[in-house]
């Protein structure tokens, strides 16, 4: 290189820098929290891919409505502090696409940001992903407690009342999710379905705000491969960190596992368990580690496995390790007639003009291929205080729990509370103190 191109290096490697970056405000976006700025980020998205290379869009401090936009392979976004990505409130502004939910694939809104189909796409920053998602937590609630309920169609109400997920990653692979702070999910916070080499770090969920969202789950990871989730802190209405594979006869005919997962140095401080296996297990859900979680009061359930007659599937080889629970009523849960009036879909008699996806939940399930089977389960290193109950454990005499081992046990609770249905349980080193001096005692 001669001396006048080494004269001008830096500056042309400064630009080629400045070239990666595409501000949304260069592409008609205002970001003043009254403008929807949905086409404009779009464009600013169509814009990077085409660049290619890691090309980022990014933008300046403000507020920014949007509807549904889709990032798109090889690109990156980047949500700085001092920026939020606020969802309209407008049902329109999520069109409804091809995905899964709640373990059957089915049409249903687009998320608040996409990853569909695509790869190796970066979302980062300090800055907020906002759903604003109470009116559909009211419709939602509306629906379920005035016209469903009444009917006997709890079951149904969940899939016929349609709300934004926040991030959807969809059949997609080399995705990467860092340091996002995340709110008021409509429904799913973070969807990672029929997705690989995922990784998600450091995401701050609070999902609380303003009401109590239904199914607003932290971060689900439903028929997925070679997913990591670290350093993450959830507060939400349901389920935080989730493994799901599937629903019933749905479920059962992708028969695709979750697999390979890894959960590090997580804390959740609202939801319905630390970490839950299921209920959607028909897949099956195997290798998995869990370890360095923290679950804190108000969450209801530490460590929970749930899953039903009709879902079938196999879950095993799973690791937990090193939790530690400060006032969480059960320790550790195995339920597998969960939510019957969830779980079991019945279309009542006489009714017939009902969507299609009523008839695929509503599909019979043979016993031999319905029941779950949980085996090789392995759990250590849990601290537990102020914990109602040790243990709540039941499954089939038909499917009982196989080959289960605890070892370093040190919780303090009421009870010891019950354990059925199980085969080749093993205990070593366990500590448990009841007030009432009742003693863990397994069938």
């Amino acid at each position: 290189m001669n001396r006048r191109a080494l004269l001008f290096a830096p500056l042309l490697l400064s630009s080629a820098l400045f070239a990666a970056e595409f501000p949304v405000t260069q592409y008609g976006a205002k970001g003043d929290g009254t403008a929807v700025d949905t086409a404009a980020i779009q464009r600013a998205i169509d814009a990077a891919a085409k660049a290619g290379h890691g090309a980022t869009v990014v933008f300046k401090p403000g507020v920014y409505l949007t509807g549904s936009v889709f990032l798109k392979s090889g690109m990156n976004m980047r949500i700085d502090e001092g920026v939020t990505l606020r969802g309209v409130q407008d049902q329109a502004a999520y069109p409804v696409m091809r995905t899964r939910i709640s373990g059957i694939e089915m049409s249903w809104p687009a998320a608040l940001l996409n990853v569909y189909e695509q790869s190796g796409v970066k979302i980062s920053g300090k800055g907020t992903v906002d759903g604003d998602g109470k009116q559909w937590w009211d419709r939602y609630w509306h629906m379920r407690r005035d016209e469903y309920e009444p009917k006997g169609l709890r079951w149904a109400v969940d899939y016929d009342c349609p709300r934004p997920r926040l991030i959807q990653i969809y059949k997609s692979s080399n995705v990467d999710l860092e340091g996002l702070n995340l709110q008021r999910s409509a429904f799913w916070t973070v969807h990672i379905c029929y997705s690989e080499h995922v990784n998600v770090e450091g995401i701050t969920i609070r999902n609380n705000i303003g009401g109590r969202g239904p199914s607003t789950d932290g971060i689900d990871i439903d028929s997925s491969s070679a997913v990591l989730v670290q350093h993450c802190d959830i507060e939400c209405n349901d389920d935080a960190l989730c493994l799901k594979s599937g629903r019933d006869s749905d479920g059962l005919r992708v028969n695709r596992p979750t697999e390979k997962v890894t959960l590090l140095d997580n804390t959740v401080r609202g939801g319905a368990a630390g970490v839950t296996v299921g209920s959607e297990t028909s897949g099956g859900i195997r290798d998995v580690q869990v370890s360095g979680l923290t679950v804190l009061a108000g969450v209801p359930n530490g460590i929970l496995f749930k899953s039903a007659s009709t879902r079938g599937g196999v879950i095993e080889n799973i690791d937990i390790r090193g939790v530690t629970m400060v006032d969480v009523p059960t320790a550790i849960s195995v339920t597998l007639n969960w939510n019957p009036a969830f779980s079991y879909a019945k279309i009542p008699d006489g009714m017939t003009n009902v969507p299609d996806y009523w008839r695929v939940l509503a599909a019979p399930v043979p016993p031999a291929q319905g029941l779950p089977h949980f085996r090789n389960i392995r759990i250590s290193d849990v601290k537990a205080s102020g914990a109602k109950q040790a243990f709540s454990v039941s499954a089939y005499p038909e499917a009982v729990l196989k080959d289960f081992e605890f070892s370093n046990l040190d919780i303090e609770a009421k009870t010891a509370g019950t354990i059925q249905n199980t085969e080749n349980w093993k205990f070593t080193d366990m500590r448990i103190r009841t007030a009432d001096g009742s003693k863990v005692t397994v069938k």
